[in-house]
């Protein structure tokens, strides 16, 4: 009697020892795939900015900012 119980604990451990680690490997595999973007371009095949580019602005306040502002109250 014993013995079939020991047996039911350890077919439960080892149940939830493979769940654990195929939990574990799971994460894992979505780790690589974050850092693998589909967009992201190798350093030598990205574009070179010029020196106009780079010292250009690029935030613009348009409307649609305007009214985020406001309706989030961040006007002074």
């Amino acid at each position: 009697m014993s013995g079939t119980r020991d047996g039911q604990v350890s077919e439960r451990r080892e149940l939830l020892r493979a769940l654990g680690l195929g939990t574990a490997a799971a994460a894992a595999g979505i780790g690589t795939a974050e850092a693998q973007r589909a967009d992201a371009v190798p350093a030598k095949d990205a574009r070179k900015e010029s020196e106009a580019q780079r010292l250009a602005a690029r935030y613009r306040e348009s409307d649609h900012v305007k009214a985020f502002y406001r309706t989030n109250a961040y006007e002074s």
